[in-house]
């Protein structure tokens, strides 16, 4: 699943700096915002950094820069230097539709080994950090965390702003996520598997009738496919994304209790295979969200207690009984 607008922070150089802009960085930005208002995204990515182009790979850059910042927020009308943050700039960056911060660094070469936009305002709805909620984990048994953490090492959705702390969660044994044939969803560990409510909240959003798809097929015309949305009582918004057609067994404006079942795990919407998708956001709306961190109130982590944790790739986490 992808969406808005997000590049990889990679390295950020650690010297002391006075507020005030470099001239190599005000060149940067110049550059930066020529290339981008006229679509020379190739540009863009020579401006990159060795590690930047092999974390970015060119036709990745050149669709970011155009499906995710272009279309939804337009060309840059200004961008002006605000201040340091260990040694990278930050532009507050006027674009048609939209403010941002642009975040450059620059290494001794003066090539971009870092890039990060990051929205100001967010449609006017407060932007999360992370949840103040207690959650607990929204399945049973021990799942594996697919997709999961703060880097785009970690989480390929850190790229996408509206999901970028997202997780893919599904079930694995003997290092497989199924078992028998591969084109049945039934062949699939978690399929079926039910979905719990990781805290008490209200049900702000269902979406029903998008059919499971056959695995390794894909159904972009219905991102998320069927989906609950919940939020809490800190207007903290969790999304549950491609559950089995015809399991949810709740309604917009009902209110759950952690533990109560939703639905089930299914691979509806633009889905590989069967999967759980699970963000925190800041709105109900994924694509007009700013994706936040979901941390767990008190779970196990390969087989280790952790509490307040915010699962991580390869790990696996079962609620504590």
């Amino acid at each position: 699943m992808k969406q808005v607008f997000r590049i990889v922070l990679l390295l950020l150089c650690t010297h002391a700096h006075s507020q005030m802009e470099e001239g190599n960085y005000a060149s940067a930005a110049s550059e930066f915002m020529s290339f981008y208002n006229v679509a020379d995204y190739d540009g863009i990515f020579n401006m990159f950094d060795v590690d930047m182009k092999r974390a970015l790979p060119r036709e990745q850059t050149k669709k970011f820069f155009d499906q995710n910042v272009n279309r939804p927020m337009g060309g840059i009308m200004k961008m002006e230097f605000n201040r340091l943050d260990k040694g990278a700039h930050i532009y507050r960056t006027s674009f048609e539709k939209a403010v941002a911060e642009v975040v450059i660094s620059l290494n001794p070469q003066n090539q971009v080994n870092a890039l990060l936009i990051t929205p100001i305002r967010a449609l006017d709805t407060p932007i999360l950090e992370r949840n103040t909620t207690r959650m607990a984990l929204p399945f049973k048994e021990e799942w594996f965390v697919f997709w999961g953490g703060t880097t785009v090492e970690q989480n390929y959705h850190v790229s996408e702003i509206s999901q970028q702390y997202a997780y893919d969660i599904l079930m694995v044994a003997n290092g497989s996520s199924h078992q028998g044939d591969p084109t049945k969803n039934e062949s699939y560990y978690v399929f079926g598997k039910d979905i719990i409510a990781p805290c008490d909240a209200r049900v702000v959003q269902v979406i029903t009738g998008v059919r499971d798809n056959v695995p390794g097929e894909l159904n972009p015309a219905q991102l998320t496919g069927n989906t609950v949305v919940l939020e809490t009582d800190a207007k903290e918004f969790v999304l549950f994304a491609h559950l089995k057609e015809g399991s949810i067994i709740v309604e917009e404006g009902q209110d759950v209790r952690q533990g109560e079942v939703l639905g089930q795990c299914g691979n509806s919407g633009n889905s590989t295979e069967p999967h759980l998708h699970l963000s925190l956001q800041n709105d109900i709306d994924m694509e007009k969200s700013v994706g936040a961190k979901l941390f767990f109130d008190r779970i196990t982590v390969n087989g280790e207690i952790r509490t307040d944790y915010l699962p991580v790739k390869e790990d696996l986490v079962k609620n504590i009984e």
